[in-house]
């Protein structure tokens, strides 16, 4: 009986070793890394297992993404007062951040130890549902701002609250039946030829992913615009009716809110456009050194988010210091509210 060839553990399908060459070659053994048995000596299961450094960079990325959403669901879980459609939907970015971290050291541990097609397709199935349930969170989070300044009036009833939790069941039944795509059959183990830079997702799969992702930037770009003449107007009319001049701390603080919008956008962008922009118009046969390249950035944004969208929020941080301190500081517990929150 012939012996099947053992699964690549790398993300892209390759040989692990040809992360060095960038082109996809074989590795030269004058890289210092030591000389590799050849096939004609060892049978490919007896062969050494080699790990690709940019494998180890996505699961240490993981890690911190994991242990850092996994704080933000812990608080929010335990604390009954952050039960608002906005802590509701900040809990879900942590949460689908959480599981994506954990997807990425999982692929680690599975690709590496059971090296089988069903273990990488569970896993990057759990990565795309990740990751696409954060995106979807992201915009929820966008949704909710606008619609706080926009209906700021009757924002805080319950239909708010039924609309975040339709907005919930949505993006999170959405996410699931992307990532159950590679699970069910949408992939390339059985034509080499049709996979994308991301193996086992074919390229049709990850451009219907990459053209949502820019729809829903293009739609959070619209958002924010919004938000930001929603915030310019208001700051306008409360200057008018008190006769603040425009160096008051008021206009400051507005200033402020309006560079937080550009930067939690620009983040956003800044982490997730190459990959998207390079998943559109390359395939398998482009180095893997390019694709790890744009991927490990984009799992930045996970690490970035709650930063952005928690740790910054002050009911949170009241939190944070209850389970780790057991007392709020003051500068904390009584600092106002300004748009440069939102």
């Amino acid at each position: 009986m012939s012996e099947e060839s053992p699964v690549s553990p790398s993300w892209l399908g390759q040989d692990p070793t040809t992360w060095a060459s960038g082109g996809g070659g074989p590795l030269d053994n004058s890289t210092g890394l030591g000389i590799f048995p050849q096939e004609d000596i060892y049978p490919p299961s007896q062969l050494p297992l080699l790990v690709n450094p940019w494998d180890i960079v996505l699961c240490s990325s993981g890690t911190l993404i994991a242990c850092e959403n996994a704080l933000v669901v812990l608080v929010i879980w335990q604390n009954p007062a952050l039960r608002a459609p906005m802590f509701l939907l900040i809990g879900s970015l942590a949460l689908a951040d959480l599981l994506a971290g954990l997807g990425l050291v999982l692929h680690f541990t599975c690709a590496y130890l059971l090296r089988s097609d069903s273990a990488q397709l569970l896993t990057v199935g759990l990565v795309v549902a990740s990751f696409s349930a954060s995106v979807f969170s992201l915009l929820a989070i966008t949704i909710d701002r606008y619609l706080s300044l926009y209906y700021a009036l009757t924002y805080n009833s319950e239909r708010t609250a039924a609309f975040t939790y339709t907005m919930l069941v949505l993006l999170w039944g959405l996410s699931l039946c992307l990532g159950l795509l590679p699970v069910t059959g949408v992939n390339c183990l059985a034509e080499e030829a049709s996979c994308s830079v991301v193996r086992p997702l074919t390229k049709n799969n990850i451009a219907v992913l990459s053209v949502s992702f820019l729809l829903l930037f293009g739609l959070m770009l619209q958002l924010y615009v919004q938000i930001c003449k929603i915030v310019m107007r208001h700051a306008h009319q409360i200057a008018l009716q008190h006769h603040f001049l425009a160096a008051t701390p008021h206009y400051v603080t507005t200033r402020k809110g309006v560079s937080t919008l550009a930067i939690i956008l620009g983040t956003f962008a800044a982490c997730w456009m190459p990959f998207t922009v390079y998943s559109l118009i390359a395939d398998y046969t482009y180095p893997p050194l390019y694709t790890y390249a744009t991927l490990v950035p984009a799992t930045y944004n996970s690490v970035i988010n709650p930063v952005i969208y928690a740790f910054r929020n002050q009911e949170i941080q009241k939190a944070l210091w209850l389970v780790c301190c057991g007392c709020v500081p003051s500068s904390v517990a009584h600092r106002a509210r300004t748009p440069s929150d939102v």
